[in-house]
């Protein structure tokens, strides 16, 4: 995992937009954000048993994969939203960015990879895209059963239950 500040400029969401400056882990923890480095899946099985994590399924993002859909997918995982779930993903193969607002509301830049395994709280304003390569094989874990409603940022998921239960932990922890 590499976390930097998102440069913001223009170009392609799949480019790496590294500003040059890093984002420490302690930071990403104060945001709610886990990260790990698991090179097998037994240690994922472990941190599901101990989270509580009941489900789990696996996507591959890739034109191949999805076929005429891929673009416009890609387009709509970019779109900033939040789940009123936490988004666990292990990266199986490939690799991808994350982007998270951080207390500021700047995006903080997340470069996961093969074996990396991210936490985000639920909600946080996020978004996802692969990188120039065009292809992530994940896992994704779920303590029930999956909700796949993203709820695209507006005055409404300003006042989300979870957005102000987010919000409320993570002036807590930055206190």
């Amino acid at each position: 995992m590499k976390a930097y500040w998102f440069d913001n400029l223009p170009g392609d969401q799949r480019e790496p937009h590294d500003s040059g400056r890093e984002v420490s882990p302690e930071h990403l923890s104060k945001l709610g954000i886990l990260h790990f480095n698991y090179p097998n899946v037994a240690d994922v099985d472990a941190l599901a048993m101990e989270r509580d994590y009941k489900n789990r399924d696996e996507v591959t993002i890739s034109p191949e994969a999805m076929g005429d859909i891929y673009e416009e997918k890609v387009k709509n995982f970019f779109h900033e939203h939040l789940h009123e779930d936490e988004e666990i993903r292990y990266i199986l193969d490939g690799a991808g960015f994350f982007d998270v607002r951080n207390e500021g509301d700047e995006w903080i830049r997340i470069r996961l990879e093969k074996n990396d395994l991210m936490i985000m709280p639920a909600g946080i304003y996020h978004r996802f895209t692969t990188d120039s390569m065009n292809y992530t094989k994940a896992m994704r874990l779920f303590k029930e059963d999956p909700k796949w409603t993203p709820l695209n940022r507006g005055e409404e998921t300003e006042k989300n239950q979870f957005r102000q239960e987010y919000l409320k932990a993570r002036t807590s922890v930055s206190v």
